[in-house]
């Protein structure tokens, strides 16, 4: 953060009082205490996850515009008027050539390049991270029982990353301290204890205290998020958190999946005022997504089927559609910051991921089979003020 000089005019004893008063306001806000986290401007967002782009069109996936030419799928996401995109880093995966360090810094580029802001998610694991799997990253298992020395790791890996996307002119706009974290983080793999927050609080706030001094170092200003699964779960998490001393961060993230949470729009829009309320955070749905069909158009199963939909918007286009138009209005209107879809662009191809051939997500996503937008790719043209 970039402080401004305070110019002292001459003449005696108020204008310097003056001087001394703003001099210490600059100075306390560059500090980024944990009483005086960096508040972000009004920008509302709606975005989308395209972790999976690099490796879809490694497969064979070529992405249309509207008129049917090949185009870049990050010209069409910007062109549509999307202003931000998330990405997942996964530390050092053994099974994968995507969302590496390597992968992320191909992904920033595209976005930056296309206009879009950036949302880096560390998952601070070799694999994905979620409710129901935090597992440490190999390199540090050694030391997964040796706290201060896993916080100092971690601590170590995020400034070590973004020191190195900032000198590639690469640096994400907003970072995402690990990934669905409702269980305790840097867990032995295959292992979900209960949350033990003097641990956990140690450790999250040493990543967030990464952000924050490469932040100061480089004088970029860097979102802060911490991201929990449904709603009803975040309630709960950041009340805990915050009887356990985790306060310094900008941002509330939320998945919200109808398929897995207990809420409605309706609910949903009470626990974003009553989050804002609360923890005085801006909180965005950095992940959701809504099918259009329930046709399989390859041998991946389908994760989103009945079971996902929402009263009153049915498995169409214009029903998918219409599910985000509203979730928009009920975040917008409940004081939230924005709306991502998770993974518009994960279409079907010949390639396997990580569990099968083809795609688990196209009917899901926001192209059709030969891969041409449909009607949701019009969801991100509304203001963004």
């Amino acid at each position: 953060m970039k402080i401004r000089l305070c110019i002292l005019h001459k003449h005696i004893y108020v204008m310097k009082t003056i001087f001394l008063f703003f001099f210490f306001i600059c100075c306390s806000s560059v500090e980024r205490n944990e009483s005086s986290p960096y508040q972000a401007d009004d920008t509302y967002y709606l975005g989308a996850d395209l972790s999976y782009v690099n490796e879809m069109e490694d497969c064979g996936a070529i992405y249309r515009n509207t008129s049917g030419t090949a185009q870049d799928p990050y010209k069409i996401f910007g062109e549509a008027n999307a202003n931000l995109v998330r990405l997942r880093l996964w530390h050092t995966p053994n099974w994968t050539n995507y969302s590496t360090l390597e992968d992320v810094k191909k992904s920033i580029k595209r976005a930056k390049a296309a206009g879009m802001h950036v949302l880096l998610a560390f998952h601070y694991s070799d694999d994905w991270a979620d409710p129901y799997s935090q597992d440490v990253p190999s390199e540090w298992l050694d030391i997964v029982d040796n706290t201060t020395e896993l916080g100092n790791a971690l601590y170590t890996y995020t400034m070590t990353v973004l020191h190195e996307l900032n000198n590639l002119s690469l640096m994400p706009d907003f970072v995402q301290v690990g990934n669905e974290i409702n269980a305790m983080i840097l867990q032995r793999p295959n292992v979900l204890e209960p949350i033990d927050w003097q641990r956990n609080q140690f450790l999250i706030n040493m990543g967030i205290k990464a952000v924050r001094d490469i932040s100061s170092k480089t004088g970029q200003d860097i979102h802060v998020m911490l991201h929990i699964a449904q709603p009803e779960n975040a309630l709960t998490w950041f009340k805990d958190a915050s009887q356990n001393g985790i306060s310094n961060f900008d941002y509330i993230g939320i998945s919200y999946y109808p398929k897995w949470s207990s809420q409605n729009l309706t609910e949903l829009s009470q626990s974003i005022r009553q989050l804002i309320a609360t923890y005085g955070k801006k909180v965005m749905i950095v992940e959701t997504a809504y099918p259009y069909d329930f046709v399989n158009q390859d041998s991946a199963n389908n994760i989103l089927g009945v079971d996902s939909l929402h009263e009153g918007f049915p498995a169409s286009q214009d029903g998918q559609l219409s599910y985000l138009n509203q979730l928009h209005s009920v975040v917008k209107s409940a004081g939230g910051s924005g709306v991502l879809y998770w993974e518009p662009a994960w279409v079907s191809t010949s390639c396997s991921t990580r569990w099968g051939e083809g795609s688990h997500w196209e009917n899901a996503a926001m192209f059709d089979a030969v891969s041409k937008p449909i009607k949701a790719m019009t969801w991100f043209d509304k203001p963004k003020r």
